[in-house]
C-alpha cells in the first residue's frame, strides 16, 4: 500500500475527495503568523508556553502534514468501496455514476501524486472504454448472438478481488503469535534432557550377536544316569591281563570311552591293586608304567 494513497472520508460524498493536508509554508515565514497573532490565537505550545509567530529561520517543506482519512490497496480497491458503499448492484454496474465519482477521486490525487495517479488512470481508462462500448448501437448479428456484456470481465475481476479481500481478513482475524498471545517458554537444564546416540548397522549386528550368544548359554543340559558296576571293570580287567604277562598302563582303557567309564576303569584297578590282585610297576622315573598279575594263573 503506497503511504501516499489517501482516500475519501466516510463522511463525504463519494465524488468528493478527502486528501492529505499538506502546510505549505514559504521560507519567509514571518508574515504567516501575523493572523494568528491578530487574532490571539497560539500557533503550538514549546514547554507550556504559547508559540504566537513562526520563527523566522524555520522551513517546513509543502508535504510536512499529511493526513490519510481513509487508504485503498489500488484502483479496483477504490472502484469496489464507490459500488459496496452506494448498494449497486455488482452484476449491473451503473457505469455513469460509478465512472463519474472514480474520475473526480483521481482527478484530485493527480493533484499531490502523480506517479500514484498513473495506476488509477489506467483503470479509469477502462471504465470509460466500457461506458463507450455500451453506448454504442448494436449491430443485427450482434443482436441474435446475444453479445457479451462489456462490464462482464470488470465484475469478474471486482468479485475475486473481493472474495480474496474477505479472506485476507479472516486470515488476519486468526491469533498471532505475540500480537493475541504470547509463547511461555520453559528453560529445562541441559542434564535432564536424554541424549540418544546415533546407531548404525554394525552397532545393531553386534547386538544380535550378543543376543544369540546369551541364548546358547542358557540351553538346558540333560544329565543321565549312566549304570557302571566297578566289579564288572575289575573283572575285565583281570580277563585283559591273563592273556598277556605285562600290559602297559594306557592299554587297560579304551580311547573312545566318555569319563565316567574312565574314571570307573580307574577305580577297578585301584580296588584290585588294594586287593592284592594286580601289581603295577615302573623301572625308573617316568619309564612306562606296566600292570601285571600278582598271582600266576593255573
Amino acid at each position: 500500500m503506497s503511504p501516499k494513497d489517501a482516500t475519501q472520508d466516510e463522511n463525504a460524498e463519494p465524488g468528493s475527495a478527502a486528501l492529505d493536508v499538506a502546510a505549505d509554508v514559504p521560507p519567509d515565514a514571518g508574515g504567516a503568523g501575523a493572523p494568528a497573532e491578530a487574532d490571539g490565537a497560539a500557533l503550538a505550545r514549546l514547554y507550556g508556553e504559547p508559540l504566537l509567530r513562526l520563527p523566522n529561520d524555520l522551513y517546513i517543506p509543502p508535504d510536512a502534514l499529511e493526513i490519510f482519512l481513509e487508504a485503498f490497496e489500488g484502483p479496483l480497491d477504490l472502484l469496489l468501496y464507490l459500488i459496496r458503499k452506494q448498494n449497486f448492484n455488482i452484476l449491473d454496474i451503473p457505469m455513469a455514476q460509478v465512472t463519474l465519482q472514480y474520475l473526480k477521486y483521481v482527478d484530485q490525487i493527480r493533484l499531490s501524486n502523480l506517479e500514484l495517479a498513473a495506476e488509477y488512470l489506467l483503470m479509469a481508462a477502462m471504465l470509460i472504454e466500457i461506458k463507450s462500448r455500451m453506448l454504442l448501437p448494436q449491430r443485427h448479428h450482434d443482436i441474435e448472438l446475444e453479445a457479451e456484456d462489456p462490464r462482464a470481465e470488470l465484475v469478474r475481476r471486482l468479485l475475486e478481488y473481493e472474495q480474496i479481500k474477505l479472506a485476507a481478513y479472516d486470515l488476519g482475524t486468526l491469533p498471532q503469535v505475540g500480537r493475541d498471545f504470547v509463547r511461555t517458554q520453559i528453560f529445562i537444564e541441559q542434564s535432564l534432557v536424554p541424549i540418544w546416540p546415533d546407531v548404525n548397522v554394525d552397532d545393531l549386528q553386534a547386538a544380535w550377536r550378543d543376543l544369540m550368544k546369551r541364548a546358547k548359554l542358557k540351553q538346558h543340559h540333560r544329565i543321565t544316569r549312566e549304570e557302571l558296576s566297578v566289579r564288572e571293570h575289575m573283572t575285565a580287567i583281570l580277563r585283559k591281563l591273563q592273556s598277556s604277562r605285562f600290559v602297559e598302563f594306557a592299554d587297560l582303557f579304551d580311547a573312545e570311552s566318555t569319563p565316567p567309564v574312565v574314571v570307573v576303569n580307574f577305580v577297578a584297578m585301584l580296588e584290585l591293586a588294594k586287593e592284592t590282585l594286580i601289581e603295577i610297576t615302573q623301572a625308573e622315573p617316568f619309564a612306562p608304567i606296566y600292570v601285571r598279575l600278582a598271582y600266576s594263573p593255573a
